[in-house]
């Protein structure tokens, strides 16, 4: 059996860790995977409907696919998956223009309508797919981890010695511009301390030592463990909604502490003193890192605490075999489709979408 996953690009972060990180259950399973960039240009979509004609799954990751060509798809795709993990039915938050956008919105209850199956990555997705489309088409599927892949940060540090770390991407840099006064604040209480940003350019932030690491795969992992809290900022805009917290669970499963502010997902990731810290204003954040930067002992505590989190309710182990379940069009016996293992979305109350709250 042929899964084709029509991604952005190669090696592209929702991939790796949405389609990739399932591979062996679905080889386990007799699927092969094969992936391909969505193309832009007509000859390019012309192979690519000759390759989904041939696969028994086709599944689209993320884009807005123009109509026409989205209508040649489906009626190639013998089972067409739409796989979601951000809000792209709105302007992200670093754009100048306002969040709600009618086109995209069109071509998001198109994309919706149009799949046998829509595989949405939190809560607030799975209502807005659901504006569009049969509850019973809409899943559960949280981005996850691999623990097992994470060494355990030491905590052995403590004070002014201590280790920050933000994982991300240029494209996400301005959320940690946000959180630069707290980060600066803590800085000033604690006497010093060291902010390790695993990415792809580095940032200015005055005030802070900033220790660059340019993000790679076989890295990212070592490069977080070795520090002592993750921190994390999400803007107060609608495209954070649709955030998955891939950074916060890399974290956890790093068995480390996360800061981060209220918003999004991070609410539903992190409790409060148990597993990490909400802190929504600069005095805030910096009074956050200032105490776990004396505690090494509270860090190692809410560190194993996130860890278990993970491990119980965000691994690959944990959804893989209902991910390959679902991709093949089977039903886990006796389950219903709000009662799948790990977090699950609730399913009365069905939000209205952006147009309301925008």
């Amino acid at each position: 059996m042929r899964l084709l996953a029509l991604i952005e690009r190669a090696g592209h972060v929702c991939y790796r860790y949405r389609v990739q990180a399932y591979e062996p259950w679905l080889r386990a399973r007799g699927w092969v995977i094969e992936a391909r960039p969505i193309p832009h240009a007509a000859s390019g979509w012309t192979r690519l409907l000759h390759h989904a004609a041939r696969a028994d799954v086709v599944v689209v990751q993320r884009k807005l696919i123009a109509p026409w060509w989205l209508w040649m798809l489906r009626r190639a795709a013998r089972r067409l998956i739409y796989d979601i993990d951000d809000a792209m039915f709105c302007r992200d938050s670093n754009s100048s223009k306002p969040s709600h956008s009618p086109r995209r919105m069109r071509r998001f209850g198109a994309m919706v309508r149009a799949a046998d199956v829509v595989l949405a990555g939190n809560q607030f997705l799975a209502e807005q797919a659901a504006a569009f489309a049969p509850v019973e088409r809409i899943r559960p599927a949280p981005t996850c981890v691999d623990p097992s892949l994470y060494p355990l940060a030491g905590h052995e540090r403590s004070g002014a010695e201590i280790r920050l770390v933000w994982i991300g991407s240029r494209s996400t840099m301005t959320s940690l511009y946000e959180a630069h006064a707290g980060l600066a604040g803590a800085a000033r209480q604690v006497g010093g301390l060291e902010l390790r940003v695993v990415c792809d350019a580095a940032p200015e932030l005055a005030g802070l030592q900033v220790a660059f690491r340019r993000w790679s795969s076989d890295a990212e992992a070592t490069e977080i463990a070795a520090a002592d809290v993750g921190v994390s900022w999400l803007p107060d805009h609608p495209w954070s909604k649709g955030k998955c917290g891939l950074k916060v669970l890399q974290y956890m499963a790093a068995g480390l502490p996360t800061v981060a502010n209220p918003m999004g997902v991070h609410r539903e990731l992190i409790e409060h003193g148990r597993t990490g810290m909400l802190a929504a204003t600069p005095e805030q954040w910096a009074a956050c890192i200032t105490e776990l930067a004396g505690n090494p002992e509270l860090r190692r505590r809410m560190g194993l605490a996130a860890r278990e989190f993970v491990e119980q309710r965000y691994s690959v182990r944990r959804w893989g075999s209902e991910y390959a379940r679902t991709i093949a069009g089977e039903r886990r016996a006796g389950a219903r489709h709000s009662g799948l293992p790990g977090p699950h979305f609730k399913q009365a109350g069905v939000a209205h979408t952006l147009r309301k709250a925008s």
